[in-house]
């Protein structure tokens, strides 16, 4: 949200699964700013994962009968803090950094972790600090006491 109280124009509009194409086009594009020689199977862990991660995540969503757009926070119809939820607040988004490490990792290319670093800044400020507000607005108190209790990442 801007001085003025307006959202940024980047706020909620782009899907999170739009900038995990982009930030994946981006780390194939990346050149490699120093070599990794990590085992392909490590790179898979992390894909693998972030998949789970991402799915369960989904999924308690799809249990709890709310929506899984993340561009519509207000339309939440529960506050799901539950499951994996009770680890991380937002374990679809961690899941996409993951399995984009991975998939960084497997490509050999360090300088994906700059892209990773990015996927989570832009989605700190322009989707989850949105969304939050959203959902504290809708559930209050209950919501704030959430977050005092699971961590926004890990």
């Amino acid at each position: 949200m801007t001085s003025s109280g307006k959202l940024h124009p980047l706020e909620l509009k782009l899907p999170p699964l739009l900038v995990v194409l982009l930030t994946a086009a981006l780390i194939w594009w990346l050149p490699p700013l120093w070599p990794l020689s990590l085992l392909a199977e490590i790179a898979l862990l992390l894909m693998a994962a972030g998949v789970v991660i991402c799915l369960w995540g989904a999924l308690s969503f799809r249990l709890a009968r709310t929506t899984l757009d993340p561009r519509v926070p207000h339309q939440s119809s529960q506050l799901v803090d539950g499951g994996i939820y009770r680890f991380t607040r937002n374990p679809m988004y961690l899941g996409m950094a993951l399995s984009l490490l991975g998939y960084g990792l497997w490509l050999g290319k360090g300088s994906a972790l700059l892209a990773v670093v990015a996927f989570v800044l832009y989605l700190n400020r322009f989707q989850i600090i949105p969304e939050e507000r959203a959902l504290a607005h809708r559930f209050g108190d209950s919501f704030n006491r959430y977050c005092q209790r699971v961590r926004r990442w890990l």
